[in-house]
């Protein structure tokens, strides 16, 4: 049975408990053996190269270098790394060695909640099957991401609340790889609410399937 890490922490407003509660049930639905926890020490533990599937829930805070170092190197010899919203683009946001094996940044949302539409542009991914573009009422992230980044779903900015965005067509959700890893990102999922939407919990719980450790 493969093992997923789900860790949970900072700014609130994300309910990173509540998620993380959500996210281990759709991991648990999927066979996977779960553990959820709060303690951000975790990451220099040994349990984390053990783990198949880390699934960091965490806005802001800080991480230890060399914890962030360990943490690439788990990536890079096959640890999966996947999360949503906040979760890889506002985790540990002054560390360097995070930010180059999460390969996203979060720096904006114009608007902060609005109605947006998400493209589907790759229907042929196993990820994406079956899913229509669709539209979607949140944050619409603006991100700075990675070159090596397979974009698998788009949104276009409209410039209506911040001109410089005009037409700026962003990624929503991507996968890449990372020496034997595999990282998976989904932009969507604010709030827990967020869950309730047909079509972002399935692309989250197919990303994370994607993303564990083969």
């Amino acid at each position: 049975m493969r093992k997923a890490l789900v860790v949970w922490g900072g700014w609130q407003g994300h309910e990173p408990e509540q998620c993380a509660r959500i996210v281990a049930d759709l991991l648990r639905e999927d066979g996977f053996a779960v553990e959820v926890t709060g303690d951000l020490g975790i990451f220099g533990s040994p349990t984390l190269a053990k783990a198949d599937l880390l699934v960091p829930i965490i806005t802001g805070e800080k991480l230890e270098k060399d914890h962030a170092l360990g943490l690439v190197e788990a990536v890079r010899g096959g640890l999966g790394l996947a999360g949503h919203h906040g979760a890889l683009a506002t985790s540990f946001k002054e560390s360097a060695p995070f930010r180059y094996v999460s390969g996203v940044t979060w720096v904006a949302h114009p608007g902060n909640i609005i109605d947006f539409r998400v493209a589907v542009t790759r229907q042929d991914d196993p990820v994406m099957e079956g899913i229509p573009d669709f539209d979607y009422r949140s944050e619409q992230y603006y991100l700075h991401f990675d070159p090596t980044v397979e974009i698998l779903a788009t949104t276009t900015f409209t410039g209506a609340y911040d001109p410089a965005a005009r037409n700026v067509v962003m990624p929503v959700v991507f996968k890449r790889h990372f020496g034997a890893g595999r990282i998976f990102y989904s932009a969507l999922g604010h709030v827990a609410a967020e869950f309730d939407h047909p079509y972002m919990p399935l692309i989250l719980r197919r990303g994370l399937k994607w993303a564990a450790r083969r």
